[in-house]
């Protein structure tokens, strides 16, 4: 069977820029919105889990997020992984709930944020070349059992890297796309 998919290789290349996408869906300019806590992960039980396993988060007005944690003994890990994720916040810790505050956008808020869009990008771009590596791999192990020779990889590989390509450009539109909002040029 051969180990070279290449819609495998643009499922996972095309899933690379939706995750990139949903980070930066989370990267607001002033505007509360509960996918601001998306990558935030909460160590709990023993494992690493998304904010919304573990507490509902809401926004009951437009600079403010509220974070209601479902269980007393994990508002403390849930306020140690806001504060840790980088996105620049600090909830007020009541109880079971957490108001978080939205700071104003100063220049230095929106260059951090736009730190965080490119780190974010940077993310992606490694995930799409780990994808190209796989494809490679799998051409090179394909054309070792003999199931198609050098000119057909070497045709492939080619096909591989203009699909990297066409990724890699994709995430940088987004990414620069995202950095314009926030800087607001």
């Amino acid at each position: 069977m051969a180990a070279y998919d290449k819609a495998d290789l643009e499922r996972r290349m095309h899933g690379a820029v939706e995750a990139l996408k949903g980070d930066l869906v989370g990267l607001r300019t002033g505007r509360a919105s509960v996918s601001l806590l998306d990558p935030v992960t909460v160590e709990v039980y023993g494992s690493h889990m998304p904010i919304t396993q573990v507490a509902t988060v809401s926004t009951p007005e437009s600079r403010l997020l509220s974070v209601q944690v479902w269980d007393k003994g994990n508002v403390g890990a849930v306020d140690k992984a806001i504060r840790s994720a980088g996105l620049g916040l600090n909830p007020i810790v009541d109880g079971t709930t957490l108001r978080i505050p939205i700071p104003d956008l100063t220049e230095e808020r929106r260059k951090e944020l736009a730190k965080l869009a490119g780190q974010y990008a940077e993310k992606a771009r490694i995930a799409a070349r780990n994808v190209r590596r796989d494809g490679m791999d799998a051409l090179k192990t394909d054309e070792k059992k003999g199931l198609f020779g050098e000119d057909e990889r070497k045709r492939h590989e080619t096909e591989v890297q203009k699909l990297t390509d066409s990724t890699i450009a994709e995430i940088d539109a987004a990414a620069a796309a995202k950095e314009k909002e926030i800087l607001g040029k």
